[in-house]
């Protein structure tokens, strides 16, 4: 079997592509398109864990840590400490952080409305179950 017969070959592909256009888009915001999906998915009022945002993203801690470190120097993002238990921590976003987060939203609206406009309802509600089903064998997956 060649590695272009096989479902996770376009699963990727079509991915990077996507990826590549927001940082396209999102570069002329100043930002990338993991720096605005995770603006996007922190709590504008209760913040969101580091712990959640690790989950959220799939990265190791080493490099979410250089990740926060930038997103903070550059004003994006503040941290707080729980009151009680000092080892969890909580991520905020400053007012220039909620204006980029605002601007990676428009930004995948865009993109959506595009697909949207050029897909039928049929084609899909037919991806979208499709890929449900991947994700749903891919968790049950015991080779």
């Amino acid at each position: 079997m060649k590695h272009q017969d096989t479902i996770d070959y376009f699963l990727k592909v079509t991915w990077q592509n996507i990826a590549n256009r927001y940082n396209q888009l999102a570069g002329e915001f100043g930002i990338t398109q993991s720096v605005g999906y995770l603006l996007i998915n922190i709590d504008e009022i209760e913040g969101t864990t580091v712990s959640e945002v690790a989950a959220l993203l799939g990265l190791k801690s080493t490099s979410l840590s250089r990740m926060l470190n930038n997103l903070q120097k550059d004003g994006l993002i503040y941290r707080e400490s729980h009151k009680t238990d000092k080892r969890s921590v909580k991520l905020y976003l400053t007012e220039l952080g909620k204006e980029k987060r605002h601007l990676a939203r428009v930004v995948v609206r865009k993109f959506n409305d595009y697909l949207n406009a050029n897909m039928g309802e049929d084609e899909k509600e037919q991806l979208v179950n499709s890929l449900n089903l991947i994700n749903d064998l891919t968790t049950d997956y015991k080779p």
